[in-house]
């Protein structure tokens, strides 16, 4: 394992609980003097924003373990001392890092249940992956693009965790020959409006922010028609098709 992995994994067990008290105590005394790690560590407090807010840990109570065993036709495991102690046993059933983590947040209960039931998960790495990606499974900031004269929704932008933005049309939009659909965004209006995409027909499109700061709240997205190849002088100069602000999704 590589160090950058070693950090990445480390500070991912950090950010959800699965480190025991001394492990805990030496990532925030590593916080304090790795400037890499606090960066990964904050990377994954971002990944899991939405589960984190979403609840209160929640820490199972002692008749769970007795409830597993019954349900899984194991012994009874209602013995052990608490949820910090370690436990002997490569299965998912004995992993304690994977019942930790099952109070990160209340939503994912069905999450985890139903791993349980498939046996699909058996390490926190494995964990970590599939936390990841249902997080980025929903959009984190959503713009509706509204016609200004004829308030009708044209299309939706999506802003996803990952970086990753989309536009779905709601509405067919004509496109004249020798004419295209140019996305824009804007941020800062001292710096102006930005292209983003660019077709000829109406169409899901995969939006191009790499170069641009992270989605924000109230960041405005609007499509204009121009000419065929996109607007000649970087701003737009057709008329503003459809329009609306991004708004962070619950």
């Amino acid at each position: 394992m590589s160090m950058q992995d070693e950090r990445d994994d480390m500070a991912a067990d950090y950010v959800m609980g699965l480190l025991g008290d001394a492990d805990a105590a030496a990532a925030e005394n590593r916080m304090q003097t790795d400037a890499v790690f606090a960066r990964a560590v904050n990377a994954w407090r971002e990944r899991l924003a939405d589960f984190d807010a979403s609840a209160e840990p929640v820490k199972p109570g002692p008749d769970l373990w007795k409830r597993i065993a019954e349900t899984t036709g194991k012994e009874s495991v209602s013995a052990l001392p608490g949820i910090r102690n370690a436990m002997i046993g490569a299965t998912i059933w004995n992993d304690l890092k994977f019942w930790r983590t099952a109070g990160l947040a209340s939503g994912l209960a069905a999450l985890f249940f139903a791993v349980i039931a498939i046996g699909a998960i058996s390490t926190s790495k494995e964990l970590r992956r599939d936390l990841v990606a249902l997080a980025q499974s929903k959009p984190v900031y959503v713009a509706i693009l509204v016609n200004d004269n004829t308030r009708e929704a044209g299309a939706v932008v999506n802003a996803f965790a990952n970086g990753r933005v989309e536009l779905i049309p709601l509405r067919a939009i004509d496109v004249p020959p020798g004419r295209a659909l140019q996305v824009w965004t804007l941020w800062d209006r001292a710096i102006g409006p930005k292209s983003i995409g660019l077709t000829n027909r109406s169409r899901t499109l995969q939006l191009d922010l790499s170069a641009l700061p992270e989605t924000a709240a109230d960041q405005l997205f609007e499509i204009t028609l121009e000419p065929e190849g996109g607007s000649p002088i970087g701003r737009p100069t057709g008329p503003i098709l459809f329009k609306g602000n991004a708004a962070r999704t619950l």
